[in-house]
């Protein structure tokens, strides 16, 4: 994993100056992208890249992580609030032209001496290493003067910006958002950045007030207009697991119930047969010979996988015995198909990881604005197999006996089941380790829990 994330990080498939990546390279050594930044890639590889800091504390992935981050609210963030599809990989016909450089055009933009040192650290030759003695931009190694390397790389993104740009495609697609909000959610808590969580929660606000109509999920909008295409399977896993991510990020139940929601429709309308199709059983704008069923994960999780990892967290939230049959008979598919071809299962085979680990189930009871519930809460997200239950809030009853007003309009609040029977301990706020609804011995230390979630699983 270390080598494959140092390869795509400091290669030219991530965008070294602006952050996120291009949709792939064309070659071994990660020199040369498909220029198109699409959403779901970026979404997923921040949070792969966040997974990583938290398993290494490399200084690498967190930086990737911020830029990432940065780049998906600055260039992939519309107006109302959500996240658009795509950049195109070329501009006026020219793929690479925003992104490609000669040493001359780094000596005109900093000078003799910043364009020298600045050719030498992102592999900028007199030969190219693209296309008409062009070079894309790479950083095998870290600059070897920091401050330096930031002013240079605010002069190119300067430059840069008054190139021609790859034209944007604004659609908000749902599936690609729920990676997107659930990567943001998920980092805001690891590296306390409450801006990643904010546009996290309004693009979920989008989603469910513009995506969501007649209790049914739409595919697409743009502009905050909701498109006809009836939402398919990836769209219903993708959001619902973005909303429960949230709802580990945030505390806040309402989540839950709009996931559940979410679920619960996808549960009546896409399985017949013992099978999960991709599209819904009332899908009637839909003239296909055959329904539509793929199980194989890609360059994003197929609607199959999604789904089962919502499911996954949706039962170990709530404890409901109908969302962890449903997960399992689904991953009877990933089974037969992980022996032949397990890189086209790999989301399925995660959930399955998660599923024979419980899922790991993590209740955290405190005032959330106590800093010792904060870190409580930090480290079970860092800390915790991913595909983790994760919830924080005060004892039941004891906070207040009136439920907190939701972040989410037009939701019923109501409390998570994991958090049911939990109370601290001597006054501290305290944190459950549980699978299955049955816990281990409350500890009130981050140490503590840290070791708590870093314990096997008895076989």
């Amino acid at each position: 994993v270390t080598a494959t994330c140092e390869a795509m990080a400091r290669g030219g498939m991530y965008d070294q100056l602006a952050g996120g990546f291009a949709r792939y390279s064309v070659d071994r050594a990660w020199v040369v992208p498909h220029f198109e930044k699409m959403l779901y890639d970026s979404g997923l590889l921040l949070r792969v890249y966040l997974h990583w800091y938290a398993a290494t504390g490399s200084p690498l992935a967190e930086r990737i992580v911020r830029e990432t981050a940065a780049f998906l609210l600055r260039d992939l963030g519309t107006e109302e609030g959500a996240f658009a599809s795509a950049l195109d990989a070329d501009a006026e016909g020219v793929e690479g032209l925003t992104y490609a450089w000669t040493p001359g055009q780094l000596v005109e933009v900093l000078g003799d001496a910043d364009g020298a040192w600045a050719a030498g650290l992102l592999g900028v030759t007199a030969r190219g290493t693209f296309e008409h003695g062009a070079s894309t931009l790479q950083m095998r190694a870290d600059p070897d003067d920091p401050q330096r390397w930031a002013a240079v790389r605010a002069r190119l993104l300067g430059a840069r910006a008054s190139r021609p740009q790859p034209a944007r495609d604004d659609k908000v697609v749902a599936a690609w958002n729920g990676l997107a909000i659930s990567a943001l959610a998920e980092a805001s808590v690891v590296l306390d950045e409450p801006a990643w969580l904010a546009a996290a929660t309004t693009a979920a606000h989008l989603l469910m007030e513009v995506h969501w109509r007649d209790s049914r999920l739409r595919r697409v909008s743009r502009d905050g207009v909701a498109g006809a295409p009836a939402g398919v399977l990836e769209d219903y896993g993708a959001v619902a697991e973005a909303l429960l991510t949230l709802l580990a990020a945030t505390g806040d139940a309402a989540w839950l119930h709009q996931a559940r929601a979410l679920l619960d429709v996808a549960l009546e309308q896409f399985v017949a047969d013992g099978q999960l199709y991709d599209t819904a059983a009332d899908a009637t704008d839909e003239r296909l010979g055959r329904r539509p069923l793929d199980p194989t994960d890609n360059a994003a999780p197929s609607g199959r996988s999604a789904l089962v990892h919502a499911l996954l967290l949706a039962s170990a939230y709530t404890g409901e015995a109908q969302y962890r049959r449903a997960a399992e008979q689904a991953l009877g598919t990933a089974q037969a198909l992980a022996g032949r071809a397990p890189r086209f299962v790999s989301w399925a085979l995660a959930a399955a990881e998660s599923a024979v680990d419980g899922p790991l189930e993590v209740a955290i009871v405190g005032d959330p604005d106590d800093p010792a519930t904060t870190a409580l809460h930090r480290t079970a997200v860092a800390v915790a197999m991913p595909g983790s239950a994760i919830v924080v809030g005060p004892p039941l009853g004891s906070a207040a006996d009136e439920p907190a007003a939701s972040a989410t309009p037009g939701a019923t609040p109501e409390p998570v089941p994991l958090l049911a029977h939990r109370d601290v301990v001597d006054g501290q706020p305290t944190a459950y380790v549980c699978r299955g609804f049955v816990c281990r011995r409350p500890v009130t230390d981050t140490t503590a829990l840290a070791a708590e979630l870093r314990r096997p699983v008895p076989r």
